[in-house]
């Protein structure tokens, strides 16, 4: 395995051409370097990917059930929370030096001013959501343990084919030592604050059966 902090994105191309095709080589980029990628150009708008331990990882496409979820919650939450927190929709968040996602919501601290230089950091976030269709292996078994790393105190999944939330709590290394499922006719509170949410609200309806 290559890894170099220093690494431009001109550089990556250029060493990609050096390596001899019987050796297979992964190179794990830095946050710094991903940002040049798009400086230049390597990188568009118009790709969806996010950093990940490294590695530049294709974003799930978003269907209705997917999008009218994470809409839920957005609508939910701003006007619930009455400014005890910001949200953060849809946008990279900085979690490790080799980890830029960008999760569906994420709470913040306020002000919204503390972000207008840089990136929201660990330390800035209360919580963590990730709406779950054809995610949800990536969001369990690839994000939590990221998301437990850089110590987010609370993670949510919101399972669509399961119908339920999946709350991740109390970090440690290589994952939460808590997960507790919330199912339509219960509340489900952000342990950060005092608020609480119906998870029938967040999931919609549930599709008629053919």
């Amino acid at each position: 395995m290559l890894k170099n902090p220093y690494l431009q994105a001109s550089d990556l191309v250029y060493h990609t051409f050096l390596l001899m095709p019987h050796q297979p080589a992964v190179f794990t980029l830095t946050v710094e370097a991903y940002h040049r990628m798009r400086e230049v150009g390597i990188l568009t708008a118009n790709d969806r990917v996010e950093l990940l331990r490294g590695q530049i990882i294709p974003m799930s496409p978003k269907g209705s059930k997917h999008s009218n979820a994470v809409n839920r919650l957005a609508k939910a939450f701003t006007l619930g929370l009455d400014g005890m927190a910001e949200v953060h929709n849809q946008n990279p968040i900085h979690l490790l030096d080799d980890s830029e996602p960008e999760p569906d919501l994420a709470l913040l601290i306020p002000p919204l001013s503390r972000y207008d230089h840089r990136l929201p950091v660990p330390e800035d976030i209360l919580l963590v959501v990730e709406v779950a269709d054809s995610s949800l292996r990536q969001d369990r078994y690839d994000k939590a343990p990221l998301y437990a790393e850089a110590g987010i105190p609370e993670y949510w999944i919101v399972n669509l084919a399961d119908r339920e939330v999946e709350v991740y709590q109390q970090p440690r290394q290589g994952g939460y030592k808590v997960c507790t499922r919330y199912l339509p006719g219960e509340q489900l509170p952000v342990a950060q604050l005092d608020f609480s949410l119906a998870v029938a609200d967040i999931l919609g309806e549930e599709a008629p059966a053919e």
